[in-house]
């Protein structure tokens, strides 16, 4: 009765409980028991779930044991090891996760990317790094660099590493807006919207070149152009907040207070969203 209820406690997302109620279970059962098979895959994954990693990652290892082809938990311990700094062994399960090769670019690169979900910028640049080096022309690495180096500041270095990307990856539109981003960054409007063109010439349907495009247009003082991009914006992403405040800020200057007010209201109204 205490299995099952701490089996359901993990269910109901009440980690704490389901920890307390199964914790002095795990002994009572027979090894290779399904019973204890779930107890610690629930043991770890309700752990991992409360942020106690370091115990965890015993009971996720466990139960890779005996369910080596559950891809959702490969993912799972992946995580784990990161927030813990265990780089190699994080490699070496997120490349089981997205079945590649564990000393590959392609492995290097995944963790990469985990690594930035994560805010684990400086090694996820050291991974980056160290994907180019075994396979210089592999899609995707370059771009997220320059987009770390965006991210810094450091404009001038993101426009090199994205033009790079875009010598391997020609027709990648999400390489074509992070140009246009460090462009319009350094205020150099026009190489900025050739390249967000580019993008949406690719892909029309992404929200972020229209939002710049919009600050662009409005800069170069062609305020109707600029207002067409952010409505388009608001069209494809109507949750963006960022394109109805520039939104708002334009109708009011081009005074239009009644348009404006309902815009900085959305506005107002989705910054409370992501605030909960």
């Amino acid at each position: 009765m205490a299995y099952l209820l701490g089996v359901a406690a993990y269910h109901a997302d009440d980690y704490s409980r389901a920890i307390s109620v199964l914790g002095p279970l795990e002994g009572r059962f027979p090894d290779g028991s399904i019973e204890r098979h779930e107890i610690v895959q629930v043991l770890g994954l309700s752990l991992f779930l409360s942020g106690r990693l370091e115990e965890a990652i015993p009971k996720l290892e466990a139960t890779r044991a005996w369910a080596a082809t559950n891809l959702e938990l490969a993912h799972i311990l992946g995580q784990a090891y990161l927030q813990t700094g265990r780089t190699a062994a994080a490699r070496q399960a997120l490349a089981r996760t997205f079945n590649v090769a564990e000393g590959s670019a392609a492995a290097h690169l995944v963790t990469a990317q985990m690594m930035i979900r994560l805010q684990l910028e400086a090694p996820a640049e050291d991974e980056l790094k160290r994907a180019i080096a075994k396979e210089p022309n592999l899609p995707q690495a370059n771009l997220l660099l320059g987009q770390l180096a965006l991210f810094r500041g450091q404009f001038d270095d993101s426009i090199t590493l994205t033009k790079r990307e875009l010598t391997i990856a020609p027709g990648n539109a999400i390489a074509y807006s992070q140009l246009g981003d460090a462009y319009i960054r350094q205020s150099r409007w026009d190489d900025g919207i050739a390249a967000l063109q580019q993008s949406l010439w690719l892909n029309p349907f992404y929200s972020a070149p229209y939002i710049l495009l919009g600050k662009a247009y409005s800069h170069k003082g062609q305020p109707a152009t600029a207002e067409g991009m952010l409505r388009r914006a608001v069209e494809y992403d109507p949750h963006n907040r960022t394109a109805h405040y520039l939104l708002a800020q334009l109708l009011q200057q081009a005074g239009r207070p009644e348009e404006a007010k309902q815009e900085f209201a959305i506005a107002e109204r989705l910054q409370g969203q992501s605030g909960r």
